[in-house]
């Protein structure tokens, strides 16, 4: 861990899900091992908000050896096995309320030739656009779950604020009923290491010093429709 690169508190991620999901974004993912130091800005969250969500894990707060860690305190990691591919989760929502936040693409900063090794490819724009993908490059694994991500090796850092955040449907859950329509994946608008570009339904900007609006957000955004 370098001194420009410090974990956020456990404050931070004490946000609602919703909230927290928009925080996410611009925030550095981090992680520390033996071969270096390999971390992206995150520009795309999907969030999972628990028993009345049907595309959650823990739909009818369904309590299992997976879905375990979302019933304890916001801040931690929890990953689980999707296919072949291992992904990598925020715990958010507080105690007893099992709620989750999915990285699903991260722009590449820190460690690009260590995720170009581990992916075994060049080009920069195909490292972390997605979900699978960026585990891979990042080297998280399932011995991460229930980690505290305010420490190494496995943390998230201050990074940038966003000028604009879009929101639309979240991805591959067309079996999840009403939920499948839920307006809660969020990322950099214009971002070109987003996993998969689609017409936002809502769309937040950040709200501009000294600026009074009623529609103002948490976070300091503001929301068209």
């Amino acid at each position: 861990m370098t001194k420009e690169v410090v974990p956020l508190t456990e404050a931070f991620y004490e946000q609602p899900t919703l909230e927290l999901a928009k925080a996410l974004l611009g925030c550095l993912l981090v992680r520390e091992s033996t071969e270096g130091m390999a971390a992206g800005y995150i520009v795309e969250s999907e969030a999972y908000i628990g028993p009345e969500d049907r595309a959650t894990h823990s739909f009818n707060n369904k309590r299992t050896a997976r879905t375990e860690i979302m019933f304890h305190h916001s801040g931690l990691a929890y990953t689980y096995l999707m296919h072949t591919h291992c992904l990598f989760n925020v715990v958010s929502g507080g105690e007893e309320k099992p709620e989750a936040i999915l990285i699903r693409a991260l722009e590449p900063v820190y460690g690009i030739d260590l995720m170009r090794k581990r992916r075994g490819i060049e080009d920069l724009t195909k490292l972390t656009n997605g979900p699978g993908k960026l585990i891979k490059s990042l080297a998280i694994t399932m011995g991460d779950y229930g980690c505290s991500m305010t420490k190494p090796p496995l943390y998230i850092a201050k990074g940038f604020c966003p000028e604009s955040i879009s929101a639309g449907k979240r991805i591959g859950i067309d079996n999840s009923g009403e939920a499948r329509d839920y307006p809660w994946r969020f990322w950099v608008t214009n971002n070109k290491f987003v996993s998969r570009h689609q017409k936002s339904e809502l769309v937040f900007f950040q709200n501009p010093p000294g600026r009074a609006d009623s529609s103002l957000l948490p976070g300091g955004f503001i929301h068209l429709t």
